[in-house]
């Protein structure tokens, strides 16, 4: 049994079953009388309501938008004419509802007929609260309740940087750098290893394991079972490993670049003791990782680029700050040639109807942060949503329903 809390003002804990919220129907209702007390809001609010049966309701799963729905247009038929796949890469300051809104995302292209995978490439694994099921597993995991199917992903980056490191670890052991220094060509390892590929997967910089995750799903994708999907949704980690994934691919091009080089060397000094070293086949094995992961990060950075098929949504929040990176973050994703179309701005509160104080001047702040994103160099060409506040958490696919319909028009 999955559990929905609302603030102590309405006095319930609506339970509701996971075998019958698919048998739930969704409906907005009128403007409810209730004026909540203070410290509260003094607001109308919109409820969206999911019965447990056709009996009168009394287990209920509500949701309460404390703003009124945004009255900017997303766009989404846009977003889901053609039938040629597409991906969605959703971004920005940590905290601002990125899990969320990439989540409601996907479930609105599955419900809109496109059969959709999203993926998270965070570490710290939202998506699996977001959806209220286990996705950890590093395997796709079908998601019940859309119309079309959907499948979500966490990939553990850790885990796919290990799986390099122990395949690095067994081609460059202690064993081949013993037999090479007794052939005189200890010096060619020692170079070897002062491009200390061994510390970049141990400590890597900022975005690698990022990189290898997304490198991880392209390699999915590659597969035939993968073609059904016409919409890829990515979840991205906070702003400064997406700015650092950006740059990434240079950085691995160059130093692995020098590194199979050096290899070549090696296999060329050693080509007549092959038949004793008995290790040749391993290394060109690692080689060949090392290449492949070369290729497919070049993969990523031209995925990022394409315009006709990628689109970066940045997600930020109504906060000065949040505002002032998300504008930097688009001045890095338009230098990197990254297509931006849309900001979303979580969070809106409306105008207050009562006396509360805090109320009015945290609306004061939003107001001063809005007004910001109108007059940036940055940000004042991109289609502004304004998506609301809700009063309760955005979690499992009914309540993804409710704010993708409230986000995604």
């Amino acid at each position: 049994m999955g559990s929905f809390c609302l603030p102590s003002t309405f006095s319930s804990c609506i339970r509701s079953s996971a075998a019958t919220n698919s048998m739930a129907m969704a409906a907005f209702l009128s403007h409810h009388p209730k004026i909540l007390p203070q410290p509260f809001l003094s607001t109308t609010f919109r409820f969206i309501s999911l019965s447990t049966s056709t009996k009168p309701p009394r287990k209920l799963f509500q949701v309460r938008s404390v703003a009124t729905p945004a009255e900017g247009i997303a766009g989404f038929e846009s977003m889901i004419s053609g039938t040629e796949r597409k991906y969605y890469l959703l971004g920005g300051k940590g905290g601002v509802g990125k899990t969320s809104s990439a989540a409601a995302l996907a479930v609105k292209f599955a419900n809109s007929g496109h059969p959709t995978l999203v993926v998270s490439t965070d570490p710290a694994h939202s998506l699996s609260d977001s959806f209220a099921q286990d996705l950890t597993g590093g395997t796709l995991v079908p998601v019940e309740g859309p119309d079309s199917p959907l499948f979500a992903l966490e990939i553990n980056p850790e885990k796919a940087r290990e799986e390099f490191r122990t395949t690095a670890q067994k081609n460059g052991g202690t064993g081949v750098k013993d037999f090479m220094d007794g052939m005189g060509l200890g010096m060619l390892v020692d170079q070897l290893g002062e491009l200390k590929l061994g510390e970049l997967l141990d400590t890597p910089p900022p975005g690698l394991d990022e990189a290898i995750a997304i490198a991880k799903v392209i390699q999915f994708l590659e597969s035939p079972e993968y073609n059904m999907f016409t919409r890829i949704v990515f979840d991205t980690a906070p702003t400064g490993h997406t700015l650092r994934l950006l740059s990434l691919p240079d950085f691995l091009d160059a130093s692995i670049g020098k590194i199979l080089k050096l290899r070549q060397k090696i296999a060329s000094a050693t080509s007549a003791i092959k038949s004793v070293f008995g290790q040749e086949e391993k290394r060109l094995d690692a080689a060949d990782k090392l290449e492949r992961l070369r290729e497919r990060m070049v993969k990523v950075r031209e995925l990022f680029r394409d315009k006709e098929s990628t689109e970066f949504v940045i997600v930020t929040i109504p906060t000065v700050m949040a505002v002032n990176e998300s504008s930097r973050l688009h001045a890095s994703l338009k230098k990197e040639s990254v297509p931006v179309k849309r900001l979303i701005v979580n969070q809106i509160l409306p105008p207050s109807a009562s006396d509360c104080k805090f109320c009015a001047m945290k609306r004061k702040d939003q107001l001063r942060a809005l007004d910001l994103i109108r007059n940036d160099p940055e940000l004042s060409s991109l289609l502004v949503i304004e998506a609301p506040l809700v009063d309760v958490e955005i979690r499992g696919v009914p309540a993804l329903k409710f704010l993708g319909d409230i986000i995604w028009k």
